[in-house]
């Protein structure tokens, strides 16, 4: 059984730094649609109310939580990064660290998605409240990007499932381990009590 449950552990342990680089990634990523459609109809960023598309200021509006979601994802790869450290991916026995490291990272990771869930889907309706006729207008006038898409909105679901269920395995696979290291005790107890 150890051998299934260290098998399992290491998976878990690349696809927990796999998926905070993916988390990393769509930090990056979120904001590119938004800027190509919405940035240039902005007349003067010092003033936000001199707009050309009616709803464009969420682009704005998005950047301070842009930045704390990519402080966050990359606290995921750092934490990622400690279950390597602490060996957890190759550690027979766990201690005190690896549980630390463990629970840290599945914290971290299941705070985020629902922090950041709640606040995607805020600016998706916020998104979805822009003059999308003006915006055509403006992007056919002066040839910019145009998109209706809520892709970069959207694809949160899949990540953020990944990034919980690999969490919830490392979770399991810490309790298993706890489990396995109970027997393999009571089996060394027997072993010794039948030498007596």
């Amino acid at each position: 059984m150890y051998k299934k449950q260290l098998t399992l552990q290491k998976i878990l342990c690349f696809l927990a730094l796999v998926s905070s680089v993916v988390i990393f990634l769509y930090a990056l990523g979120i904001m590119t649609d938004l800027y190509d459609t919405l940035y240039s109809t902005m007349r003067n960023p010092a003033d936000l109310t001199q707009t050309d598309v009616a709803g464009s200021i969420v682009y704005y509006n998005m950047q301070g939580w842009n930045a704390y979601f990519l402080h966050w994802s990359i606290a995921l790869i750092l934490l990622a990064c400690l279950l390597f450290i602490t060996n957890t991916h190759i550690r027979r026995r766990y201690y005190i660290g690896n549980y630390i490291s463990i629970g840290a990272f599945a914290a971290a990771n299941i705070y985020l998605a629902v922090d950041a869930h709640r606040y995607i889907q805020l600016f998706k309706y916020r998104f979805m409240q822009v003059d999308f006729a003006a915006l055509m207008e403006h992007a056919n006038l002066w040839k910019t990007y145009y998109t209706e898409s809520t892709f970069w909105f959207d694809v949160h679901y899949p990540i953020f499932a990944l990034s919980i269920l690999v969490s919830l395995g490392l979770v399991f696979c810490a309790i298993w381990k706890v489990q396995l290291m109970k027997e393999e005790k009571q089996l060394i107890a027997a072993g010794k009590g039948a030498k007596a």
